[in-house]
């Protein structure tokens, strides 16, 4: 009897008659979905097999497969770098491989699918194929990264929701006694102040299970939850602090790879359907959580007490030294059981010696500050998301609620940890040296607000000096290892070439690598932020419009080259307003036969110049800002010799497209080593309704697929005719 695993009779590698069916997926859902969609569907039809591919985009899932295309089908490819739900394809051979794989290796992974390991559902999960081994995707430090993400991903809410409304409490509610900032028991703002705790109390449960779920799927988010709590909650190893969110990092990851070894022991087939709901959650839930019980809690609880002891033989020393020990421990771990011994330390000496919480009061809210000044200094650096958290840290900041900080740290610890505790480290040191004193267990600003800090201007000038040493080395620190969040993740070919998105990664699937925009980056987007902040350009203003592009290019590039690009944009072809594709987003008027830029930076710029033409664009140095932005997470060189500039950004009052030719190409740190010579550039604004845009670009994405489309593009005589060859996308 046939396996339904096994091809048809005669089906060999090579030969005709396979029934193949494939899932492409990328982070983001957009370009290259559809680009690893359309290759694999032209590779299976030249070699002779039949091939539907289901598309998980931006837009929902398309061309879905049924029940009766699995029950037929000789092998799936799942080419995706985000999760894929393989439940359906059990008993079937598949072969799961990035999506840039299915872009550039699309005949390699048909061949390579007949010998593809049968899946068994969640006690087996295929390995990635030979392919992304060989294209040196870093598989290993790609899952931790991703994980990473996830799990910070889920955490924000919590940090924001719950941090937000504590602080509201306090602020409202709140009232300064001799045990800190107490809100009575019979307030409203006690329940508020309630509600918030809750939210907060499960952060840390949060990120623990969303690393384990994105490791080892929904068999792992229940021990990874049960874990976080676990290192929350120090009464239960013994200890006075919880292990903090390192603590949850650590439970997330022995959860997730504990489950996949757990999936691994070969059950009897009775036993497998109640394995990923019963036996694995119970046992993996009981297995860690009594091993951080009774082996981690231990050293965590010693590690403690020696901390408390080592505290307290210095309290005759220097004031500064005490007070740079206490701000680097403050900074360290952000609620961990470092931060919580210099905290209890302070808090226990209040009635004694006021000036060892003065340092400590001074430390608390420098990470949480000094991490959201560093998202409003260099925007650029940071995602919407972190951007939106850096708000919200510095209101948690204000409050005296260090882990505010926490999701930067979790983000990119190397960078961020280091950076907080040299601020917290000179904050503690100039309230040491100036004597402040805090006499109420509490930090942040709203100490002294509240009246319960001696030597007030002292204590914010610590807590200013703090928070910009911490914001300044967290710059410093991201440029130094190439930017953005991605910077933390490997380069490879897989993250680099899905960089094509309009809407910042969400970071349960990680923020990609950047490939880097060119020398200079770093100031050059501040001079465009500059450029920018001196006011808002009016669209039908078109000198203005010039004016403001043309400063902004100059301190970024510097050559001639870059500041006539500019004014050429000025050149472009008058068409008729008829003559418009893809949903009237391209016209004639964004057309242009031949950019005059000869690098990635001048490119962007007159391509902005060329969306401002249409009246669509209100500020397009604030374009040209968000399209850098877009650069430093990711090259938008797709490969093929196609570029995809992109922003998601008020400056365009309306979703705008504009496409331009570089005959001799433009280098733009494409995967596949070529020069970009086709250059599109779409922007969107902010508040663009539904999801028209991102379709538009899946039907741009699956054109430009095809080397014939692609050289009739280049070779199109002039404006009219470019737009005729455009407007065979529908």
């Amino acid at each position: 009897m046939t396996s339904p695993a096994d091809p048809p009779n005669g089906a060999g590698a090579s030969g005709p008659g396979l029934k193949l069916l494939a899932v492409t997926a990328c982070p983001t859902g957009i370009a290259h979905t559809y680009m690893a969609a359309e290759k694999l569907a032209q590779a299976a039809e030249s070699l002779g097999h039949s091939m539907k591919v289901e598309t998980q985009g931006s837009i929902g899932a398309e061309n879905v497969l049924s029940d009766n295309d699995v029950s037929q089908a000789d092998g799936i490819i799942i080419a995706a770098d985000k999760d894929v739900d393989r439940s359906r394809f059990i008993g079937k051979r598949v072969l799961v491989v990035g999506v840039a794989d299915g872009i550039h290796r699309p005949e390699r992974l048909i061949e390579q699918v007949r010998n593809a390991p049968v899946y068994q559902g969640d006690g087996q999960k295929p390995q990635r194929g030979a392919a992304s081994a060989a294209s040196g995707d870093g598989k290993g430090r790609s899952v931790t990264y991703k994980a990473l993400m996830n799990g910070v991903s889920y955490m924000i809410p919590f940090v924001v929701v719950g941090g937000l409304l504590i602080a509201v409490s306090l602020a409202l509610g709140g009232d300064t006694t001799s045990k800190g900032i107490v809100i009575p028991d019979d307030s409203f703002w006690k329940t508020v102040n309630d509600i918030g705790s809750i939210g907060f109390a499960l952060m840390i449960p949060a990120l623990s299970g969303y690393i384990a779920y994105a490791i080892a799927d929904r068999p792992a988010l229940v021990p990874g939850m049960v874990g976080g709590w676990i290192a929350a909650h120090g009464e239960l190893y013994d200890s006075e602090a919880g292990a903090g969110f390192i603590g949850a990092i650590v439970t997330g990851f022995l959860a997730g790879y504990l489950v996949l070894w757990i999936k691994r022991v070969k059950v009897p087939k009775f036993v497998q359907p109640i394995m990923p709901i019963i036996v694995i959650p119970i046992v993996a839930t009981s297995a860690l959580g009594l091993f951080f019980i009774y082996v981690l809690g231990e050293p965590i609880s010693w590690v403690f007490e020696r901390l408390t002891d080592w505290l307290g033989g210095l309290t005759g020393t220097s004031a500064a030294l005490l007070g740079i020990i206490l701000g680097l421990m403050i900074a360290f771990d952000m609620g961990g059981p470092v931060n919580k011994t210099a905290f209890l330390f302070g808090a226990g000496l209040v009635s004694k010696n006021p000036e060892v919480m003065g340092a400590c009061a001074a430390a608390i809210p420098v990470p949480p500050l000094g991490q959201g000044l560093a998202t409003l200094l260099r925007r650029r650096m940071f995602d919407d998301q972190e951007r939106e958290t850096g708000l919200a840290a510095l209101f948690m900041g204000f409050f005296g609620i260090t882990e505010g900080a926490i999701p930067f740290a979790a983000a990119r610890p190397a960078r961020v940890i280091p950076a907080n505790m040299l601020g917290g480290a000179v904050a503690g040191a100039i309230a040491g040296v100036a004597s402040v004193e805090d006499n109420v267990p509490h930090g942040g600003p709203i100490v002294a607000v509240l009246g319960a800090v001696g030597g007030v201007p002292m204590f914010f000038v610590a807590v200013v000096v703090g928070t910009a040493v911490t914001a300044l080395v967290t710059i410093a620190l991201m440029s130094l290892g190439g930017g953005g969040r991605g910077a933390d993740a490997d380069a490879d070919a897989a993250g680099a070439a899905e960089a094509v998105s309009l809407v910042p990664s969400p970071a349960g699937a990680p923020v990609l690598a950047g490939v880097g925009s060119g020398g200079g980056t770093g100031a050059a987007s501040g001079a465009v932020a500059d450029s920018s902040a001196s006011g808002a350009v009016a669209a039908s203003d078109a000198a203005a419009l010039k004016t403001v592009s043309v400063s902004a290019a100059e301190p970024r590039g510097g050559g001639k080259a870059e500041a006539e690009a500019a004014p050429e944009a000025e050149a472009a072809p008058e068409v008729d307003a008829a003559d418009q594709v893809l949903s009237g987003y391209l016209t004639g008027q964004t057309v242009k036969e031949r950019l005059t830029a000869d690098g990635k930076d001048a490119a962007i710029r007159e391509m902005a110049e060329l969306l401002a033409a249409t009246g669509k664009v209100a500020d397009t140095a604030e374009l040209v800002r968000a399209a850098f932005a877009r650069e430093d997470q990711g090259t938008t060189g797709l490969g093929e010799e196609i570029a995809i500039p992109h922003a998601k950004t008020d400056a365009v009052t309306a979703p705008v497209v504009g496409f331009a030719r570089s005959p001799e190409g433009i280098e733009w740190g494409a995967p596949d080593g070529t020069k970009a010579r086709l250059v599109f550039m779409i922007a969107v604004p902010e508040a663009a309704a539904g999801d028209e845009h991102l379709r538009i670009l899946a039907l741009l994405s699956r054109k430009l697929m095809g080397a014939e489309f692609r050289e009739r593009l280049l070779g199109a005589a002039d404006v009219a005719a470019i737009l005729r060859v455009l407007g065979e996308i529908e």
